[in-house]
């Protein structure tokens, strides 16, 4: 099973520091309120093109941590 910490991360220099997938400006809450709304996973894909189907999957296991432990640890985004 794919960890959520391999594919989202922070960078305080990108969206503020909220949690994104890792590389992307795509925010985790973006893809969880698309999910929420019932947008299926393809439009969602096709809707964002540097997504790919593990990044949703590692935005619902984000979450469920969240839901879980209240918090999570986010990893920071190292840029060069």
């Amino acid at each position: 099973m794919l960890e959520w910490q391999e594919r989202i991360s922070g960078n305080p220099q990108v969206c503020h520091g909220k949690a994104c997938i890792r590389g992307t400006r795509v925010m985790i809450s973006v893809i969880l309120d698309n999910l929420a709304a019932g947008v299926p996973h393809e439009e969602l894909l096709q809707s964002y093109p540097s997504l790919q189907e593990p990044d949703i999957q590692a935005a619902l296991a984000y979450a469920a941590e969240l839901a879980r432990e209240g918090t999570a640890e986010l990893p920071l985004e190292h840029t060069v």
